[in-house]
């Protein structure tokens, strides 16, 4: 198979991987969205906005497949903008009920990040084999792995908020996402301007 075909497939591939777990994203984010409203919970809803930025990632990283590393490292860059937008609005949700109080239900806060935590470890699975590849599936790969240390955190802070009565436990895990968020978001964007400046040296080499 020549090289010109073998990339082909390989992009073929890729485009198949990233519209199954946008869709897969997607359609939690709408659920866990949902669910974080009627259960009050600043867990969920910042689990959900993840979801969503995971799906914006995925589409920008779709529409990357098989273009220049240049048009790819700018694709990863925004991507990591949009991670570091979503860490400051899930922080300013976080304040906002801290502030104005709230009353999380822990039962559905629960059942809700289980499907979530099964959502993202079919997609984790999925992306796995590219970790190392190119750095928008490998965005992709890390907004996977990160989203299943915030459902996990979610869980945790439905037992304790059933335990304890108390609904700062929610609030903590919803800070703790955005931390996560936006230590990630740091290193995509770190990323993708050092594939920028290798692309860019690889062209003046070859002007010269």
């Amino acid at each position: 198979m020549s090289d010109c075909c073998a990339s082909d497939v390989r992009n073929d591939r890729e485009r198949k991987l990233l519209w199954v777990v946008l869709i897969l994203n997607f359609g939690m984010f709408v659920v866990e969205f949902a669910a974080g409203w009627i259960a009050d919970s600043s867990g969920l809803l910042a689990d959900s906005l993840d979801m969503l930025a995971d799906a914006a990632v995925y589409s920008l990283s779709l529409y990357a497949v098989g273009r220049s590393l240049q048009y790819r490292a700018r694709s990863a860059l925004l991507n990591g903008y949009l991670q570091s937008m979503l860490g400051m609005l899930i922080l300013v949700d976080v304040g906002r009920r801290i502030w104005l109080g709230s009353e999380p239900q822990p039962q559905l806060m629960f059942s809700i990040a289980l499907l979530a935590l099964t959502v993202n470890i079919i997609s984790f699975t999925f992306l796995y084999q590219h970790r190392k590849g190119d750095v928008n599936l490998k965005a992709s790969w890390i907004c996977s792995r990160n989203d299943m240390f915030a459902n996990v955190g979610v869980l945790i802070s439905a037992g304790l908020v059933a335990w304890l009565g108390a609904p700062w436990p929610d609030w903590l895990v919803g800070g703790l996402i955005a931390a996560i968020v936006l230590h990630s978001s740091f290193g995509i964007i770190q990323e993708a301007k050092k594939t920028m400046r290798s692309g860019e040296e690889g062209d003046k080499s070859c002007v010269s």
